[in-house]
């Protein structure tokens, strides 16, 4: 195993994935993954331990964050830091709800996330086929 691989694994379990999740995202074997995580304090009892330090830093600049009592605890100071760190870290996302939909007004196929009752892969292929405007597959458009 690389040292790349040990500081992503790393990153993985202090964010909460578990084992079964970093194996298939790095194609590593399960065991293997959990044996490193056991040896190097990565269990999720040292986890949570290592959160509680960090219950009231931001994600993504370490700067204290005020909780307010009985609320969702806040992990993030603003929406920059959010914004910044959730596209540095796409990989954490659940990617399980893409659903891949043949358009019916180009019938080029397209990925959809979070949506499988789509019908068209942009705007302007919605209205050419509302008003009657035909296009080829190899049409390229941006999606």
């Amino acid at each position: 195993m690389t040292d790349i691989q040990k500081q992503k694994i790393k990153h993985l379990r202090s964010v909460g994935k578990s084992y079964k999740d970093i194996a298939i995202a790095m194609n590593l074997n399960e065991s293997t993954v959990k044996t490193y995580c056991n040896r190097n304090g990565l269990t999720d009892k040292d986890i949570s331990l290592m959160r509680s330090k960090q219950k009231n830093k931001c994600l993504y600049c370490s700067a204290e964050i005020h909780q307010v009592p009985k609320q969702k605890p806040k992990k993030f100071c603003s929406d920059k830091c959010r914004f910044a760190w959730w596209n540095k870290n796409r990989d954490l996302k659940n990617k399980k709800a893409v659903y891949t939909i043949k358009c019916r007004g180009c019938g080029k196929e397209f990925a959809s996330y979070g949506n499988k009752k789509r019908k068209y892969c942009s705007h302007s292929c919605y209205v050419s086929a509302r008003f009657g405007i035909k296009h080829s597959a190899d049409d390229k458009r941006a999606i």
